[in-house]
């Protein structure tokens, strides 16, 4: 049985060669850790002598300390009846969030534009200016949801469509609308559930989630902790939320063929791979706030820290990203899983064809939702782009779209042009601003709108769905007709 041991004793513990802390109720010895702690012995020294339960389960994952410490560092437990006021007051933070006074509650939210609104006065000044920033000038961010715009509908009249379906399948997996969750790094910046979270949210309404390898826990809790709650959607079955995994290959590829095996072992059904982001992109809004050096993540184990460059977590947490990954590495990669491969970060219709030629089984056409090269396509101008180009190519792979989803009719255009279903990443992570409720209120908002533009095009099933219900006139000039530029003719003397 642990010793209970009482605040008065743990306060005694609060200096560099004698710290003990408190998290969630056991009481841990750091003295030799602190030093060695990847974000750095600030933050651990901040709480020397007092509870840190809700700083560390802000980031960790809860079974982190308990799996890296000694046995023997576990000290005791905490005497619950010595806690004083004092004690339990949190010592000041460096950032803190607005007051929750200012987030509009649940039920007010009527578009996912309010999530977007909600965030932004509620999230800490970091967690928003990671999330919400892009690279350099943000016009690839910007044009993501304007192209959308810029394509018209030709709605049809005098159809039935008092019944409509919006169920499809993505690698030929069910799902009550076409869209998954886009992987997102560290979710639990945003709410202690994190990824969890949006399992929950995803596994009710029945869509699947697809895990960064940057996730805050490791995916083997995130399995568990939609194991055992109720069903999958509304759909029959094994009532098991489908997952699939985002890799970031890693220079030490033994650590990326590792993680392979682990998350098929788990029942992963897909691995998505992210092919662009060789280097991370700009992001200055990012750079500009400074990171909580004492941020990790468990299956990659990238850490925060700050540099006279900046504070941008895309940047700094990137750098175990092996930038030598191409094309002579698919046989790798076939050989490190016996999962679908989809590739994520396609954005020309060449890239979709070589991958057809190499076996891959899908392509998210995505440019991390402007967060990696800024001017880069938008994702819903690149299915036109494949429409022109190589239209047979829907035939042999799978394509998704993700960025600047916004609308249940930017979801109608994109399957329209010949996506099986779009992916949205920060939408998600502003829906978790609101727990696993946030998540199935904000599908619910793009189910509804859904609909509505299914019944006024006079569709009732998406399958039902083709371009010439789209007008793309404004967008047809933006359009490359082949690999070369159209009349500069000019030729460097290597190729790539």
């Amino acid at each position: 049985m642990p010793e209970r041991i009482s605040v008065q004793e743990i306060s005694k513990h609060n200096i560099p060669e004698d710290l003990w802390i408190v998290v969630d109720e056991n009481v841990y010895d750091l003295t030799e850790f602190a030093p060695d702690h990847p974000g750095g012995a600030a933050i651990i020294h901040r709480y020397a002598g007092r509870d840190a339960s809700t700083a560390y389960n802000e980031i960790h994952a809860e079974s982190l300390i308990k799996s890296s410490l000694h046995p023997s560092k576990h000290i005791g437990t905490l005497d619950a009846s010595s806690i004083t006021d004092a004690w339990a007051k949190p010592p000041p933070t460096i950032t803190s969030s607005p007051s929750s006074d200012l987030k509009p509650p649940l039920d007010a939210l009527i578009s996912t534009h309010d999530f977007v609104s909600a965030a932004r006065t509620t999230l800490t000044p970091k967690t928003w200016a990671f999330y919400s920033s892009a690279a350099t000038d943000l016009h690839t961010k910007t044009r993501n949801n304007s192209a959308y715009a810029d394509i018209g509908l030709r709605p049809r009249i005098l159809v039935n469509v008092k019944d409509v379906d919006t169920r499809t399948s993505m690698l030929g997996l069910d799902m009550s609308v076409p869209i998954f969750c886009s992987p997102a790094a560290m979710a639990k910046m945003v709410h202690p559930e994190g990824e969890k979270g949006i399992a929950r949210g995803c596994k009710k309404i029945g869509i699947p989630q697809c895990i960064s390898t940057n996730a805050s826990f490791p995916i083997a809790e995130i399995f568990e902790s939609v194991s055992g709650e109720g069903g999958y959607g509304k759909f029959e079955g094994d009532g098991k939320l489908p997952i699939f995994f985002q890799l970031y290959v890693d220079k030490q590829r033994e650590k990326s063929e590792k993680l392979l095996n682990e998350v098929e072992r788990l029942g992963v059904k897909a691995v998505f791979v992210t092919v662009d982001a060789p280097v991370p992109g700009k992001r200055e809004a990012d750079e500009r706030v400074k990171a909580d050096e004492s941020l990790s993540t468990p299956m990659s184990g990238a850490k925060a820290k700050n540099d006279a460059k900046g504070g941008a977590l895309g940047r700094i947490m990137g750098s175990y990203i092996d930038a030598s990954l191409s094309w002579d590495d698919v046989p790798w990669l076939r050989k490190s899983t016996n999962l679908p491969i989809v590739l994520k970060g396609v954005q020309t219709f060449m890239d979709v064809k070589k991958a057809a030629d190499f076996g891959i089984e899908g392509v998210l056409l995505s440019n991390h939702g402007g967060r990696s090269l800024d001017t880069a396509p938008p994702p819903i101008l690149l299915l036109l782009e494949l429409q022109k180009n190589c239209p047979e190519i829907f035939d042999k792979l799978e394509v998704f779209v993700d960025g600047g989803v916004m609308r249940g009719t930017d979801i109608f255009k994109a399957l329209c042009l010949g996506a099986k279903s779009v992916g949205i990443g920060r939408g998600f992570l502003y829906a978790l601003n609101y727990g696993s409720e946030g998540i199935e209120k904000y599908v619910e908002i793009l189910k509804d709108e859904l609909e509505t533009t299914m019944r006024m095009m006079g569709v009732t099933d998406l399958s039902q769905v083709h371009p010439g219900m789209l007008n793309t006139g404004a967008v047809d000039h933006l359009i490359p007709g082949g690999e070369e530029h159209p009349y500069a003719k000019w030729r460097p003397k290597a190729r790539i």
